[in-house]
């Protein structure tokens, strides 16, 4: 046993190889990603790694490699369980022989997500069990135990991180890595695996009847716990168990919930001994709605009474206040922080020299009265350029897009969508937009790598999670195979020929597709890409502003209100090719 200071999601990732793991899959989302990419980078334990294309790939990716009695895991943050969402329904019914573990990593605060989903409510539609850890040690503990219990009870385990989990860092009682590898061998039992109408009424009676044997192997593992110490009790899952700690008074009781199922008599045994309880619970009131049920009198206090916030993160001083509210405490032992005066707004923005950024500007150019779709990705942050006009979720600007092109909406639609989300769940789209005829320029934004995430390999990268060179896919040729007879790639950083080709597609009827591919100006810099430093000639700036409004952050004031570069350039060029002044040139040069 070795003690190590490590990040959670590390922590997380080195319990997987203690516990033997065979196959781990995932698609990249914040904050799960560091999890399989730690997998990839250690050297300990070898066995089978991806980065899928999409979280319902790796899904049954992982499951496959589970029937065949592999122990495996598959990881993507709590939005991608919703694409995953299909076969994870029907796996609780065929159930699992290896120990099958879905990480989905839940965003309180929607920190970089598009909702704050509870994956805990999956958990008890699928009825299997959910593991919920309140520190960076538990996680670690946790995630070894997942396994074992997916094989005790023969179904996946649902394995719950939060943001704070994931991103904190902790000392960390590590085990020893596993040094037994299982071979794969599919045992035909269509019964168990082919789920027509006949096989899944049995299926689900079993899954069923499964239940109480699934709640006792819950509480025997002992992370779920109570402890009477007066007529005042708080019931706390996950990080906020942690934070009900460091506030609790020492005559408060305190049940904690780790894993779900809950199992109802031990719960109602704890709750009625006290006079009034209060839940914290970050998500959905999950742990409140069902002691709700069993209160029997008993005064709740929670998120469904206001004493707890329904939106956002818990924190220590978020957990006074609520046991304040529920007259708990008296008073809170936290101020409220008060944020420095006259510090300037800093609002997320592209990176320097993004090749994003210059292909907004060509289709703002181009299409100035147009509707701009877009997806989840970097380029997101085309909202503070103007040019994305609603985000739903992954490969929804295609589809989006298509559908106000068929609205009668008479005003031109550009939907953008970087690589690897189009990848995603953005394919199918294009081919139903091309197929019904849908008039509408797409944009696929190439980077050629998944940057949003940490710079994760995709298809197009043309290496495999373990930097393996592979086939890169030709986005060209497969937006072709979709049926689009307009298919031209551009270098946004030419910007004038960029804007030539968005001209060609606004003058045509139907579908379109442009690929704007330039790499990730990070991975192009830690490549060794070195373009040289544009500089501002102040004789001949006119402090128009036309460089400032493109928003580039390397792009600034001088004292004379005249424009000038600092050491963010990174040489892309962009920003002279729109100075109407010729102000601005290569460093070096006259």
């Amino acid at each position: 046993m070795v003690k190590q200071y490590l990040l959670g999601n590390e922590a997380i990732a080195h319990a997987c190889c203690e516990a033997g793991i065979d196959c781990a899959t995932g698609y990249p989302g914040t904050p799960s990603s560091e999890v399989i990419d730690t997998l990839r980078a250690q050297k300990d334990r070898d066995f089978y790694i991806e980065w899928s294309v999409n979280e319902k790939v790796a899904f049954e990716n992982a499951l496959a490699a589970s029937w065949c009695g592999q122990r495996s895991l598959v990881t993507m943050k709590h939005v991608g369980l919703n694409v995953a969402a299909d076969p994870l329904m029907t796996s609780a019914y065929t159930g699992v022989k290896g120990g099958f573990v879905i990480l989905s990593a839940d965003d309180p605060f929607a920190h970089s997500s598009q909702n704050e989903q509870d994956t805990r409510r999956y958990a008890h539609f699928a009825k299997i069990p959910c593991m919920n850890p309140s520190s960076v040690q538990e996680a670690h503990d946790m995630m070894k135990d997942a396994f074992s219990l997916s094989e005790q009870t023969g179904l996946p385990v649902i394995f719950r991180p939060t943001t704070r989990i994931c991103h904190s860092k902790g000392d960390v009682e590590l085990g020893k890595i596993a040094d037994d590898h299982r071979i794969g061998a599919f045992e035909k039992d269509p019964r168990q695996y082919v789920v027509i109408p006949a096989h899944t009424r049995v299926l689900h009676r079993i899954l069923n009847e499964k239940q109480p044997m699934v709640r006792k192997a819950v509480m025997d593992l002992g992370y779920n716990t109570a402890e009477v110490r007066g007529e005042m009790a708080v019931v706390a899952s996950g990080i906020a168990a942690a934070y009900a700690t460091e506030v609790l008074p020492p005559d408060v009781s305190l049940m904690k919930i780790g894993c779900f199922p809950i199992d109802s008599e031990w719960m109602e045994e704890f709750v009625q001994q006290h006079r009034l309880v209060l839940v914290l619970e970050e998500g959905a009131p999950i742990v409140e709605e069902r002691l709700r049920q069993l209160s029997c009198g008993v005064e709740v206090h929670g998120q469904m009474n206001g004493a707890v916030p329904k939106e956002g993160e818990l924190s220590p001083a978020a957990a006074a206040e609520a046991m304040v509210r529920a007259k708990i405490l008296s008073s809170s032992p936290f101020s409220a922080p008060a944020p420095a005066e006259g510090l300037p707004p800093r609002p997320p923005i592209l990176c320097a020299g993004c090749a994003h950024r210059a292909m907004f500007y060509a289709i703002k150019r181009v299409f100035p009265d147009g509707i701009f779709p877009s997806d989840i990705g970097c380029y997101t942050l085309g909202l503070q350029l103007g040019t994305v006009d609603t985000t739903i979720c992954m490969g929804a600007s295609v589809t989006v897009g298509s559908g106000i092109a068929h609205s009668g909406e008479k005003r031109p639609v550009v939907a953008t969508i970087g690589d690897s989300t189009f990848l995603h769940t953005g394919v199918q789209g294009l081919l139903n937009a091309v197929y019904n005829d849908a008039d509408m320029t797409l944009v696929v934004l190439d980077n050629r790598i998944t940057a949003m995430t940490g710079h994760q390999p995709n298809p197009c990268t043309g290496k495999t999670a373990m930097g393996e060179p592979s086939v890169p896919i030709s986005l060209e040729a497969l937006c072709r195979a979709c049926g689009a007879s307009f298919v031209e790639t551009v270098d946004p950083y030419d910007l004038q020929g960029t804007m030539e080709t968005l001209k060609t597609a606004r003058d045509r009827s139907g579908t379109k597709v442009i690929i704007a591919k330039q790499a990730c100006v990070i991975t192009s810099r830690r490549s060794g890409v070195r373009r040289g430093r544009y500089v501002v000639d102040a004789d001949l700036c006119t402090a128009c502003g036309a460089c400032l409004r493109f928003g580039c952050p390397a792009i600034g004031k001088d004292g004379d209100e005249k424009a000038e570069i600092n050491d963010l350039c990174s040489g892309c060029g962009v920003c002279a090719a729109i100075c109407p002044a010729g102000a601005i040139r290569k460093e070096g040069r006259k």
